[in-house]
């Protein structure tokens, strides 16, 4: 299945989902960033590729306002080329609004991820040649006081429908780029595409995550970086 058409089925299949405290707040950017989101994909997701890189789910100041995984504003329009408008989110918090492009606040895992790209490749077309970067979900949870809430920290009454949707659209995914290699960017997401393709021929590792709150990504995630594709076999310029 094309990779639009297996966003879409997703969006609609998480749409039915209801979650219970302490979620308070859901956004789904494949709804109102739907045209942003559409935009990377027709751009540079099209036909196979041989690394997928595989995120947890969107941050408040990445994909939530940019439609983009690990969407650092500055990077998804000025270096991947994504201009298309957002929209608002059903029910938006006000702790976490949501600007689009306009939006001033950096996604520190956004900028890490990016502009590791950008340094090691120069241009989106030789990165996207080889790589596609996707999150594992694409909702974002938030508490009442506006705190992140990720996917692994659901009961798990409710992370299981969660897990089963995404489990199976991950594997459309693969199905289509038909990867060499699957690297999580996190544990989390290694472990979840672990179950999701258990008997599918494709290398799956995990890559140290970029968020500030890693202390070890705080000493240099690019050059960690470059040392895990590195021993993984990717060349990455």
């Amino acid at each position: 299945m094309e990779p639009l058409r297996v966003a879409r089925a997703l969006s609609e299949t998480l749409a039915a989902l209801r979650f219970k405290p302490p979620v308070a707040c859901v956004y789904n950017p494949l709804e109102y960033a739907w045209d942003a989101h559409r935009q990377y994909v027709e751009r540079w997701g099209s036909g196979r590729r041989d690394v997928l890189l595989v995120g947890m789910n969107p941050g408040p100041w990445g994909m939530a306002q940019t439609g983009v995984p690990f969407g650092e504003v500055s990077l998804v329009r000025d270096w991947i080329g994504v201009t298309a408008a957002v929209n608002k989110p059903k029910r938006e918090h006000p702790k976490r609004p949501v600007q689009g492009l306009a939006c001033p606040r950096r996604e520190v895992s956004g900028a890490r991820l990016w502009g590791w790209a950008r340094d090691s490749f120069r241009t989106p077309e030789r990165f996207f040649e080889k790589f596609f970067v996707i999150n594992y979900c694409p909702l974002m949870f938030m508490e009442e006081s506006g705190r992140n809430l990720t996917p692994d920290k659901l009961p798990a009454g409710e992370r299981a429908p969660l897990e089963s949707a995404c489990d199976r659209a991950l594997r459309e995914l693969a199905s289509y780029y038909k990867p060499r290699m699957i690297i999580g960017v996190g544990n989390f997401a290694a472990d979840r595409a672990r179950e999701a393709l258990s008997g599918v021929d494709v290398g799956i590792h995990s890559l140290l995550h970029p968020s500030p709150a890693n202390p070890q990504a705080n000493k240099g995630w690019a050059a960690a970086a470059d040392r895990t594709f590195r021993t993984l076999g990717v060349v990455a310029n």
